[in-house]
């Protein structure tokens, strides 16, 4: 039995069908980490959209420029949880003290956390657009 384009056709349409339900039926996603409380760091991205800190910070290379790219700061080498509240609380040249609830800190440093964990950001790896838009190199 000769195979004829049709047949191709029809087995390459049925199985993108077939994968297409499928996602949906079961979407793909990343699960959250054990230790990750999600309301936690939903609220603690609500903070850091109240206090406008991607006006001058940066995750995975986008945002402002004035401040650091604070995608990994939670894991970086002489950084971490104590450090990050230190210089939120109490400032720096370049930045204001924030007067923060306990658990407005503690919510973005959960968030903080979950933005660490989902991946590396180097934005010399990245080509930025005019228009927004960003390719890999």
């Amino acid at each position: 039995m000769k195979i004829k384009p049709i047949h191709i056709f029809i087995v390459l349409s049925l199985s993108f069908l077939i994968y297409s339900f499928s996602i949906y039926i079961h979407p793909i996603y990343a699960k959250p980490e054990a230790n990750i409380n999600i309301e936690k760091a939903i609220s603690g991205r609500l903070v850091w959209q109240k206090y406008n800190c991607q006006s001058c910070h940066q995750f995975y290379g986008l945002g402002g420029y004035l401040g650091t790219d604070l995608t990994n700061i939670y894991s970086a080498k002489n950084k971490g949880e104590a450090v990050i509240k230190a210089v939120i609380l109490t400032g720096n040249d370049a930045m204001p003290a924030y007067h923060l609830s306990e658990n407005e800190l503690t919510d973005l440093m959960e968030f903080f956390k979950q933005t660490n964990q989902s991946g590396r950001a180097d934005y010399n790896n990245f080509t930025i657009y005019n228009n927004g838009m960003i390719e890999r190199k």
